[in-house]
């Protein structure tokens, strides 16, 4: 029923196996500019024209394979995602058997997180918290949508721009993002950017949307913390998703769960 609520033409999962996806195959890591650039004037201009395919979504479907390392533990998990601005948001990971490894519903600055097969419940906590425990990368639910759909981030506001020596721009946006451009034979396109301790980049497949995300948090010191590389099919963008998607009804014997049980958990709720 869950699945029929988030995305009513959602396939068979047997469909969606981790090595179509290219799961677990070692992408090249993008090298971006270290040079100090020159400015560029028309900022505002680049970041429309690059991000036309991005900004305009207000809702996103779609299955993900992730992979990664958050801190000495390996990350692996599938995961079916729906989001809606503002601030909704609905992440089921995919058990092999049995019941999702757990839920995990947002709206309005509340998150809930179940996991079913311990009928735990963590309610009413900070999304980007629990996102963090779970993966290791503090988002809200609008800055995963952003990431996901491609744009680094939802701010469209320009506030400057430098040009590189390997033909790449680097916008900065109003919330301190900078995202990176190429000129591609289409135009201009995000390919990475930087939002405070976090770096993303992009591939795309044959259309505008990504079709894998690498996100890496590092330290003040600039130790690598977290890496996460993000594979995404059956994209659904702007459709109609169904309020259930983002309520949970919890069982009436759930035991509850703070956050410091659900990070020492593990990724994923993994460790056990």
């Amino acid at each position: 029923m869950t699945r029929c609520i988030l995305r009513s033409t959602l396939g068979p999962l047997a469909a969606f196996a981790l090595a179509a996806t290219g799961a677990g195959c070692a992408a090249a890591r993008l090298h971006l500019p270290t040079d100090a650039g020159t400015p560029v004037a028309d900022a505002a201009r680049l970041l429309d024209e690059a991000s036309a395919g991005c900004r305009g979504v207000r809702t996103l479907q779609a299955e993900l394979a992730i992979w990664g390392r958050v801190g000495g533990d390996k990350l692996r998990g599938r995961v079916i995602a729906g989001f809606e601005r503002p601030s909704a948001m609905r992440l089921e990971a995919v058990a092999p058997f049995g019941p999702p490894a757990f839920i995990l519903v947002s709206r309005a600055g509340s998150a809930t997180l179940l996991i079913p097969r311990d009928s735990r419940l963590l309610a009413d906590a900070p999304p980007a918290e629990v996102i963090e425990a779970l993966t290791g990368v503090s988002l809200a639910p609008d800055d995963l949508l952003a990431i996901l759909a491609g744009c680094v981030s939802s701010d469209r506001q320009a506030t400057s721009a430098r040009a590189f020596a390997n033909g790449w721009v680097g916008v900065r946006v109003a919330d301190g993002t900078t995202v990176y451009l190429r000129p591609e034979a289409r135009g201009w396109g995000i390919v990475a950017g930087i939002r405070g301790s976090l770096t993303v980049e992009y591939d795309r497949g044959p259309g505008l949307a990504p079709s894998r995300v690498r996100l890496r948090v590092a330290d003040e010191a600039g130790a690598v913390t977290a890496e996460l590389d993000i594979s995404l099919a059956q994209v659904e963008t702007n459709t109609s998703i169904d309020a259930r998607a983002f309520a949970l009804r919890a069982p009436d014997q759930a035991v509850p769960l703070t956050l410091e049980e659900l990070r020492r958990s593990g990724p994923l709720g993994q460790r056990r």
